[in-house]
């Protein structure tokens, strides 16, 4: 099991025991912050802080690794396929996060196609575990690495490699109104 299909399993759990965020804080007695990072796959946890996560579900510990259905080898499909994700209040920073290839587990890559849409709120910096590699499909956004003072224009075809832990930010470039990327997203570590 991967880093988003582990985090999507804890947000479920959460969500079918009709928790808020905080609440499984609490019970585990991590952060809201914490707890956060874990289900938007920023952060890998300890086995044992994903033990007092699966106590404060009241679930075993393998539970979390149990990926439903089985897996496959491959796995077609389309963009349209794609399962939108909310990640780290994507909506408020005009983003839409769609998971490609979300039927196969085990997997080492994560795809994603990622919409950016004219927002008031700029998105802070972040920065993950995981290697990235970023594809802008249509439009134009300004991509920022570690600081305002580091970036560069991006048009359709432009290309960013991240290695993991790098800040960086992306946001539509002045006069466009919406973007389109693809993101692949590494497992930590590979």
């Amino acid at each position: 099991m991967n880093l988003l299909e582990l985090s999507q399993t804890i947000r479920r759990l959460r969500l079918e025991r009709r928790l808020t965020v905080e609440q499984l804080a609490l019970r585990s007695g991590f952060s809201k912050g914490f707890i956060s990072q874990v289900e938007n796959f920023r952060i890998s946890p300890s086995l044992k802080a994903l033990n007092r996560i699966a106590e404060a579900l009241e679930v075993d510990l393998k539970s979390l690794f149990e990926a439903p259905g089985k897996s496959a080898e491959f796995v077609f499909g389309t963009v349209s396929d794609g399962l939108e994700l909310q990640r780290d209040d994507s909506q408020e920073y005009g983003m839409r996060y769609l998971a490609l290839a979300g039927g196969l587990s085990g997997k080492k890559l994560d795809p994603f196609l990622v919409e950016y849409h004219h927002t008031e709120s700029p998105r802070d910096f972040m920065a993950h575990e995981t290697e990235e590699f970023f594809v802008l499909q249509s439009g134009e956004v300004r991509f920022y690495v570690y600081d305002n003072n580091t970036s560069q224009l991006l048009v359709p075809g432009g290309t960013v490699y991240l290695k993991s832990k790098i800040p960086h930010r992306a946001e539509l470039a002045p006069g466009c109104k919406e973007a389109k990327a693809l993101i692949i997203y590494s497992e930590p570590g590979e």
